[in-house]
């Protein structure tokens, strides 16, 4: 743990995602548990990451893969018990690792025991007040109350029915119809929440990821807003996708009535003091899709949340210039409040990068791959690009991410039958999109056992790939080259030379397509062209501290990075 006077652990933290379906299946039944996670923690301590943060867990339906929640104060048979959560949290404490939980505040499941009283209670009712429920427009009430619409497709409001059969009011629900939108503006509801953080405080978490940290708030009188055209500079939601891209983020001045509104940030300065009742340094983390990053830096102002996921990094595509320019954005927006920047380049939601960076048409954020779509990428240069662009992140100063298998060099699974998808967005969307579920089939860790070691059973909620054998955690442990072995020694080094403490200086003059920097006494070159580069005499011979793929020492390899000590 941090002593008093040092920084606090979350300035340079290497946080690991846990997904928990898929992470590892103590029972197996198929999907992923919290005794699973308990058993697998070892090798988590023995990869080197600071902190887990598990996706959610918590009571649910299920039909948005736990981000509908019924009850924020219990685990979900699903995944175990309470009693499972807490000797998962106290083994990894035992282990020096912090655990960071999801928390859902823009919206409840529609079994959540409010939502169901609020439609027992009827209109006007202190029940219906936690929710936005509105009448409708038209004649009859029969028209929504505005053109909203769901970032899942289709109208953001869905009509009640009353008791005698007769047609109700309507509710906001900017995701899907089974996710009623709470009203912000609630008392109740504020009390609520810091209930709910005080209640996972106390059983010792050490914060938490805020989902959709950018809504929670709308705009007064809920007025019409139609997004500008998909692909635009700032487009809104994406009709269908589950999450926007870069070209469908939100601007806080003028953008989406629902979006980015001014009042969130009154949310989080109150549970910033929440937070500061507890021991330790709690931290709160926001996913929150706003643009430019000078606009998100106001999530990570002081007095407020502690991280925000940095999207604009994780879709810039691997490119020197691009590269350069979004890291140079981001250490400036975020230190200009006192925060780090964060890196991140794969996650739940989206293509894993060992694939998306080997696509060759357009990043398919929020549609997902598979086998009928276009630039199929080769797994090779996938898996290669990945290790250089790995290498690359984990120099910079600031936290990281690293989302599970991703240090196994796993692809995303591209050819899942269809009748074995899960994911919403391949049913809403008629089959046209994929979704995610080829980043979510569960992982594997020996390459002989029942599915591949995520159980004894062989069962898996997802199937797994015939051909996953060599990317097993059992026949990549100790083998020099594998990419666990790069992901262990990257970290390792990282921690060593505080990296993420560090000072990163630009170093010019290599060529176009290669981004240098200096960083204490690491010196980091990474080559994003498929042709080799000479190193200029200065680095020609320095002493190689790591390297993402073969390197003589004098000519860096197309899609390599390396990292070098030099006198």
């Amino acid at each position: 743990m941090n002593t008093p006077t040092s920084p606090e652990w979350w300035r340079s933290a290497v946080i690991y995602q846990i997904y928990p379906r898929s992470f590892a299946d103590a029972n197996g039944d198929g999907i992923g548990d919290l005794p699973g996670i308990t058993s697998r923690l070892g090798s988590l301590s023995d990869l080197g990451i600071d902190a887990i943060w598990l996706s959610p867990f918590m009571t649910s339906p299920q039909k948005d893969a736990g981000y509908d929640v019924a009850n924020y104060c219990d685990v979900d048979p699903l995944f175990g018990t309470l009693d499972d959560f807490d000797r998962m949290t106290a083994k990894a404490h035992e282990n020096g690792i912090r655990v960071i939980v999801d928390l859902v505040p823009n919206h409840s499941s529609d079994a959540h025991e409010w939502f169901q009283a609020a439609l027992a209670a009827g209109p006007g009712s202190p029940e219906r007040a936690h929710y936005m429920f509105r009448d409708g427009k038209g004649e009859n009430g029969e028209l929504p109350p505005n053109n909203w619409q769901s970032v899942f497709g289709g109208p953001a409001w869905t009509r009640t029915t009353n008791p005698d059969g007769t047609a109700g009011q309507w509710y906001l629900h900017l995701f899907d119809s089974s996710q009623p939108d709470f009203d912000w503006t609630n008392e109740d509801v504020r009390t609520m929440f810091r209930d709910v953080l005080r209640f996972w405080l106390d059983r010792g978490v050490d914060g938490f990821r805020v989902d959709v940290a950018h809504g929670m708030i709308k705009a007064d009188g809920l007025p019409d807003y139609t997004p500008p055209a998909e692909g635009g500079s700032m487009g809104g939601t994406t009709p269908l996708g589950l999450e926007p891209g870069i070209d469908d983020f939100e601007d806080i001045d003028g953008g989406a009535p629902y979006w980015g509104q001014e009042g969130v940030h009154d949310i989080y300065r109150d549970w910033h003091q929440v937070l500061e009742e507890y021991e330790g340094d709690r931290v709160l983390c926001a996913e929150a899709w706003v643009e430019p990053l000078a606009n998100m830096a106001k999530w990570v102002r002081p007095d407020e949340m502690q991280q925000a996921f940095n999207f604009p990094y994780l879709e810039t595509p691997w490119e020197a210039s691009a590269l350069r320019a979004v890291i140079e954005e981001s250490l400036e927006a975020f230190s200009s409040v006192g925060a780090p920047s964060t890196w991140v380049l794969s996650n739940h939601d989206v293509v894993r990068h060992a694939s998306r960076l080997a696509l060759t048409a357009e990043n398919p954020q929020g549609h997902g791959i598979g086998p009928k779509s276009p630039g199929q990428p080769v797994r090779e240069i996938g898996l290669q690009r990945a290790r250089a662009a790995t290498a690359l992140m984990l120099a910079l100063p600031g936290g990281a991410y690293i989302y599970q298998g991703e240090e196994l060099g796993l692809p995303e699974v591209i050819d899942l039958p269809d009748d074995a998808r899960q994911d919403p967005t391949w049913f809403r969307t008629n089959r046209e999109r994929y979704g995610r579920d080829g980043c979510r089939v569960p992982i594997p860790w020996e390459a002989g056992a029942p599915a591949y070691g995520f159980n004894s059973t062989g069962d898996a909620w997802l199937p797994q790939p015939a051909d996953w054998a060599p990317y097993a955690r059992d026949a990549q442990v100790g083998v020099e080259g594998s990419t666990l072995e790069l992901y262990r020694e990257a970290l390792r080094v990282r921690r060593e030379q505080s990296l993420g403490l560090g000072t990163l200086e630009w170093i010019d003059g290599l060529g176009d397509n290669v981004i240098a920097f200096t960083n204490g006494t690491v010196t980091v070159v990474a080559n994003t062209s498929t042709t080799d580069v000479a190193l200029p005499a200065s680095l020609a011979g320095a002493e190689l501290i790591l390297s993402s793929g073969a390197f003589d020492g004098a000519t860096l390899a197309g899609d390599t990075t390396v990292w070098l000590r030099t006198p």
